[in-house]
């Protein structure tokens, strides 16, 4: 007997979801009772690591983590928290242990919800920072800053790992195997969904830039040119300017096995782009793909962007309403963007090579 006890008390501190207040009471009340009652834990034989994920987080866990992310005067109960944490997944689990017992609040709604709104502030965001950006690019930027790993990291930098309750599935009960990194991502969702839902529209964009929006992101390995030069000159040509030109800057090693050449392409007297290469035609493709990085990764001074949500007013209730300071707002012009060019192609969409 006492070597069961002491496999169980094992098994349980190497479980995360437990907390280590509990580990001297174990095992539990569930592993030595049956069925007969309907609020037990309804199984044949004690499997510790179910237990052990129906496990609630101690209400000092969810408390501790409103402090950490600087949100607990907006969330008053813990049970608010608990909610955003739990995952739909988790229902069919406590259901086939607890089926006389109330299903828990799950962050279904309001991670759908989160992720639209974080996908609106996103998108506006980089909108307003980059005008010129491709609209491929600019799905993919929006991706790579509110995207499911995105979402992911920040919650484990949140420290929310602990307090996730969720499922994995089991192929058994025809369902779709869950990961654990798409159950975490739905926790920053569900708060930005909570904040919408219980302060405003700028509580939320608040939070969203303050944790997603000020990561940097790398938007030149996202551009991809399959032919830069064709994609120049018709660029050139939307904005009716000359058509470009390269022209041979500098050269070094000709009659060498290793010569370099240096080629800058030239609209008119303006110089667009400068590229260098073993070979002439190496150095003119990557002069015609830096003109082309000069030209969308174009960014606008963060003292000069405007983000049309900034014209709302924080009051709940009245988030339709303009205040008289936050109301100058000057829509920016909006620029041509490509369709067909510029995009790295990882959308799905296949892309004709020209």
């Amino acid at each position: 007997m006492h070597h069961v006890h002491r496999r169980l008390l094992t098994t349980a501190a190497r479980l995360p979801a437990v907390s280590p207040a509990s580990l001297p009471a174990f095992p539990p009340k569930e592993a030595l009772k049956t069925a007969a009652d309907k609020d037990t834990f309804v199984q044949q034989e004690f499997n510790p690591d179910a237990w052990a994920a129906l496990q609630p987080a101690p209400s000092t866990a969810l408390v501790a983590f409103s402090h950490r992310i600087g949100l607990a005067s907006l969330f008053d109960s813990p049970d608010t928290i608990r909610q955003a944490c739990t995952h739909p997944s988790f229902v069919p689990l406590f259901r086939q242990h607890y089926p006389a017992m109330d299903e828990p609040k799950t962050n279904a709604r309001l991670a759908t919800l989160g992720n639209s709104l974080m996908g609106l502030f996103a998108a506006e965001h980089i909108q307003a920072k980059y005008p010129y950006l491709p609209t491929r690019v600019m799905k993919a930027a929006v991706t790579a800053h509110v995207g499911p790993m995105t979402c992911e990291a920040v919650a484990r930098e949140m420290g929310a790992t602990p307090l996730l309750r969720w499922h994995r599935g089991n192929a058994k009960d025809d369902t779709r195997t869950l990961l654990h990194s798409e159950a975490l991502a739905s926790i920053p969702r569900s708060i930005t969904g909570l904040l919408y839902k219980q302060r405003s529209l700028l509580a939320a964009r608040e939070f969203v830039h303050s944790y997603f929006l000020t990561r940097e992101i790398d938007i030149r390995a996202m551009l991809k040119f399959y032919n830069p030069k064709k994609a120049l000159l018709e660029m050139v040509k939307k904005y009716q300017r000359e058509p470009p030109k390269s022209r041979l800057l500098k050269e070094t090693g000709r009659f060498s096995n290793s010569p370099v050449f240096v080629v800058g392409i030239y609209s008119g007297a303006d110089k667009l782009g400068e590229g260098f290469g073993a070979s002439l035609s190496m150095a003119e493709y990557r002069a015609a793909e830096d003109a082309l990085h000069r030209v969308y990764l174009t960014q606008r001074p963060n003292e000069l962007i405007q983000l049309p949500s900034s014209t709302l007013v924080h009051r709940q209730n009245s988030i339709y309403e303009p205040s008289s300071a936050q109301a100058k707002y000057t829509a920016p012009e909006l620029v041509p963007s490509e369709i067909i060019y510029a995009s790295s192609g990882k959308s799905g969409v296949s892309l004709a090579r020209s």
